[in-house]
């Protein structure tokens, strides 16, 4: 096995994707490490709760760092699913959501961690968007995305 540890990072650099060196704090890794603990989070959830549509998400989620981290000008060969799986997810949340009355709810479930962690992943994706563009797709996606995860908790 090829060793894990590299020490490139040591002085504070990472790789953007095909090798560009950019600083560990620039918004494309942030926003990339948020996204990485959302996939963490739904893999838990997965774990108490199978849930094929959250296991789309999940690879999805791989798919959209790929794409912030791959620098302006260079095209990412990896195809984005974002606008199919929010038009899903929408269909699941009017299923989920039928026959219940929404209101505030208290967090009581590791769904609702997922959710606020996917808040701040839109958050981190509308910072991002300032300087580098986000897809469109991709930002309605994380909006609908804590939509589904508040929906599955109810």
């Amino acid at each position: 096995m090829k060793q894990i540890y590299t020490k490139t990072g040591d002085e504070g650099q990472t790789s953007l994707r095909g090798g560009m060196r950019v600083d560990k704090d620039d918004i494309r890794i942030e926003t990339n490490g948020q996204i990485d603990h959302l996939n963490a989070l739904l893999g838990v959830v997965r774990n108490d709760m199978p849930d094929e549509l959250l296991l789309e998400v999940q690879r999805e989620l791989m798919v959209i760092m790929s794409h912030i981290a791959t620098p302006e000008g260079e095209v990412n060969p990896k195809p984005l699913r974002s606008k199919e799986l929010t038009v899903r997810m929408e269909k699941a949340i009017d299923g989920l959501t039928a026959e219940k009355s929404i209101g505030f709810v208290l967090p009581c479930s590791m769904l609702h961690v997922a959710r606020t962690q996917c808040r701040t992943v839109e958050r981190r994706l509308w910072t991002l968007n300032r300087q580098f563009a986000v897809e469109p797709d991709v930002l309605r996606f994380f909006n609908r995305l804590s939509d589904y995860l508040f929906a599955l908790a109810l």
